[in-house]
């Protein structure tokens, strides 16, 4: 599994739905995990962006996955970046 950080900004469609329904957020976090993601931590941001996912995937086909339904509602746009531990970059560099 792979480590993935989602920055995601809503629309003005998010924005209406999520203060209709602020729950919508964790049902959204429910269909992530079913399309194959698990999110393993999720913070609501001051300033450009409005929500940071660290996210746990098999695979870039699964992450683009997610970001591309996700994106395709029209209630988010999202940017999307592989991540790494500090050791395992460290390792990398060493090589």
């Amino acid at each position: 599994m792979a480590i993935y950080v989602m920055l995601t900004t809503l629309t003005d469609d998010g924005r209406k739905t999520i203060k209709q329904n602020p729950e919508r957020i964790k049902e959204v976090n429910k269909e992530v995990e079913n399309m194959g993601a698990k999110i393993l931590a999720q913070y609501a941001l001051l300033g450009p962006y409005d929500f940071v996912n660290i996210l746990d995937a098999p695979s870039n086909e699964v992450i683009t996955r997610v970001a591309i339904e996700l994106g395709a509602r029209g209630t988010l746009g999202t940017v999307t970046m592989a991540a790494m531990t500090l050791d395992d970059f460290i390792k990398g560099v060493k090589k």
